[in-house]
Formats: C-alpha cells, sequence, structure tokens
C-alpha cells in the first residue's frame, strides 16, 4: 500500500464498526444486561459533517441494540447494518448501494471481526487500542482510543486532505 497521506485522497466513502471504534471497548450493563456504550461528541459531529459533505457512511456491528441504531440515525447515517458478525456481504451491499469500489472506502475497525472486510478496503486503519492482528493490516493507527475520537481523527484527516474541512467562520452552521 502507499504512504497512508497519499491515500486519504482516493476515499470517498467511509465504514465504521462500534463497539471499540465508536464506542469504548469497556462496556457496562444496563439493568436488564444490554451494553450501555458511550461514544465521543466530536466523532459524532465529524461523521455529520461527512454526510454533509457528500461522503456516504457506514455502519457494520455485531451489536444490535436500538439505542445504538437511534444514536447513528439521529447522526444521519442510514447505512446501518447490526448483528452480524460476517460483515463482507453487508460491506458488498453497502458499496452496490452508494456506488462505490472497495477500493474507495476507509474502514475502520479493532477486532478479529473487522478482518477480513479490512483487507478488503483500500484504506483500513484501526484505533490504537486495537487488537495486534488489526494493527497489523492497519495502513493507519490512530493515537485516540475507540470511543475517544478516533473516527473524527480519520474523517478530519480525509477531509483536509480533499480540501473539504472548512474553517468554523466558512461553515453553514445552519444545514447542520
Amino acid at each position: 500500500m502507499a504512504f497512508f497521506k497519499e491515500e486519504l485522497s482516493k476515499i470517498k466513502g467511509f465504514v465504521f464498526d462500534v463497539d471499540g471504534v465508536i464506542s469504548h471497548n469497556v462496556l457496562t450493563l444496563s439493568p436488564d444486561g444490554d451494553p450501555v456504550r458511550t461514544s465521543n461528541m466530536k466523532d459524532g459531529y465529524a461523521i455529520m459533517y461527512a454526510i454533509r459533505s457528500g461522503y456516504p457512511i457506514g455502519i457494520i456491528t455485531g451489536g444490535k441494540t436500538q439505542d445504538t441504531r437511534g444514536r447513528l440515525e439521529r447522526l444521519g447515517i442510514s447505512n446501518i447494518y447490526m448483528g452480524t458478525l460476517d460483515k463482507v456481504p453487508c460491506l458488498v451491499d453497502f458499496l452496490s448501494k452508494n456506488n462505490l469500489t472497495a477500493g474507495e472506502i476507509l474502514y475502520m475497525g479493532d477486532d478479529i471481526p473487522d478482518y477480513g472486510v479490512m483487507k478488503m478496503v483500500g484504506l483500513p486503519v484501526c484505533p490504537n487500542d486495537a487488537a495486534p492482528e488489526i494493527k497489523e493490516i492497519s495502513a493507519y493507527i490512530s493515537d485516540r482510543n475507540g470511543g475517544e475520537g478516533c473516527v473524527r481523527d480519520v474523517i478530519e484527516q480525509v477531509l483536509r486532505s480533499q480540501g473539504k474541512w472548512s474553517h468554523p467562520e466558512e461553515i453553514n452552521w445552519s444545514s447542520f
């Protein structure tokens, strides 16, 4: 793979795992046994900004709680694949629905279920606290852990490299 910064210019869409990427690896359980996930507000802003800048975003996760789906939908994500461990068919569906190739995708995962899709995409990346096997195949390892701004890190880098990350004075805040 070419130098990471050179690959940023080819990205036209993003796909993320949830647990360990958008949320922390450490989960609290609710009284009924469902995981209670925490997420980073700056990650959420970057996701909304990318969507409003024309980038399709997909989520592929083994989790399946309605709270998680609700949060993702409120951010504007419509390509949500939940309750799956075989992530490859979900990626193929995302590519088809958004008229993209695997080479145009940045995928951020953190653990073994992400391995197959990460081997397929143009730019596999991971948070700092990802599993060793995932770090080994990643073109970039964020300096931030899952749930602590790693999503913002990669989205901002892609948009900046493509001249689409605006200065706060240039943003039309009414579109958010």
